[in-house]
């Protein structure tokens, strides 16, 4: 099971936290007990390694289990995985990152799709998105798609629903240029006052 989902940057500021399981200490004490562990990693050590250290910080469900850190580096951000002994740590960095000939994608290929070659201030300033393609991607600690195009799709889909939910919300988009279910040519709010503003100016 992945127990968390963290990115953060090289300075050990969070960008995104994501548990999947309860959490016995504060969010920051986990990010900067993880931080401390990748950040003295040189950059051609292992992408993973057994952290004991979070049993206190995650909790352990199993005595036997063991939780493990695997993280990949790009640019300023580090993607950090938690995951316990039933994960496999190679199938967790293909899920961070993998390229192939077949149209199986995962995380990072997610973010630069939606973001067009994404960076920290995209994480920072689209959140929610990447939560969303977060969410499309992983459930409850367990993988549920990875294939980028049903990834892109749901992404799409759900910003077009947003604007349409925004323009059918927003009484200053009313039956303009004919969009939103209520274009019916009712007289929008902005409509009413000027011409009441224009009534006004006619006495």
């Amino acid at each position: 099971m992945i127990r968390s989902v963290i990115i953060l940057n090289t300075s050990g500021v969070p960008r995104l936290t994501k548990f999947y399981s309860p959490i016995h200490q504060s969010a920051q004490a986990i990010v900067a007990k993880i931080y401390s562990l990748i950040s003295i990693r040189s950059p051609g050590s292992c992408n993973f390694l057994e952290a004991p250290e979070l049993d206190e910080l995650l909790g352990r469900e199993d005595a036997n289990e063991k939780l493990r850190v695997v993280y990949r580096s790009y640019a300023t951000l580090h993607f950090v995985f938690v995951v316990d002994s039933s994960e496999s740590e190679l199938g967790i960095l293909d899920l961070i990152q993998v390229r192939t000939l077949a149209k199986v994608g995962f995380f990072v290929e997610a973010l630069d799709r939606a973001f067009e070659n994404v960076c920290e201030l995209d994480l920072v300033f689209h959140f929610d998105e990447v939560h969303h393609i977060l969410a499309e991607i992983i459930q409850g600690g367990l993988v549920l798609e990875t294939n980028l195009d049903e990834i892109d799709s749901a992404i799409h889909q759900a910003a077009s629903a947003r604007k349409q939910s925004f323009a059918s919300a927003n009484p200053l988009t009313l039956g303009v240029g004919g969009m939103g279910p209520r274009s019916t040519g009712a007289q929008t709010p902005l409509g009413w006052l000027t011409g009441k503003l224009t009534g006004v100016g006619a006495r």
